[in-house]
């Protein structure tokens, strides 16, 4: 693909499909309750206008899910195609993501990144954000 235009847009109900097959081949080992279908089901149900995608003439290359708590904003599910890589589409959509939540009032992103992917850790802190001495903890509820 060369000199193609990404449209940077909110998702839209006909995209699932697209977009379950995009995240499947760039998160191949995400655990079992990330389930696609669900996490698009949830995120239409709250700030859906934070859930972007990159369309590349008509193919969805790329994503990224947004949210903003009124404190933090989040991060999460950025995604782009492997035959697209390289191309800077995965700083639009970031650069996208943070427009809209600064847009919203929000001050700060935090993110998380497997600490063994260190080539995304890499990709992040070109973009200006930095690793901070913090523990990240979870707990299911589900």
């Amino acid at each position: 693909m060369t000199d193609a235009t990404l449209t940077i847009r909110p998702y839209a109900v006909s995209d699932e499909a697209a977009v379950i097959r995009l995240w499947r081949q760039v998160f191949p080992d995400n655990p079992p309750w990330n389930e696609p279908k669900a996490d698009i089901e949830r995120k239409l149900g709250c700030q859906r206008e934070l859930f972007l995608v990159g369309d590349l003439e008509g193919r969805i290359v790329a994503t990224v899910m947004a949210g903003f708590d009124g404190h933090r904003g989040w991060v999460h599910l950025v995604a782009v195609s492997p035959d697209c890589r390289q191309r800077g589409i995965g700083r639009a959509m970031m650069m996208a993501a943070e427009t809209r939540l600064r847009q919203i009032g929000c001050t700060k992103i935090n993110l998380q990144v497997r600490a063994s992917n260190q080539g995304v850790v890499s990709f992040y802190e070109k973009l200006g954000y930095a690793v901070e001495e913090r523990v990240s903890m979870g707990k299911r509820l589900t």
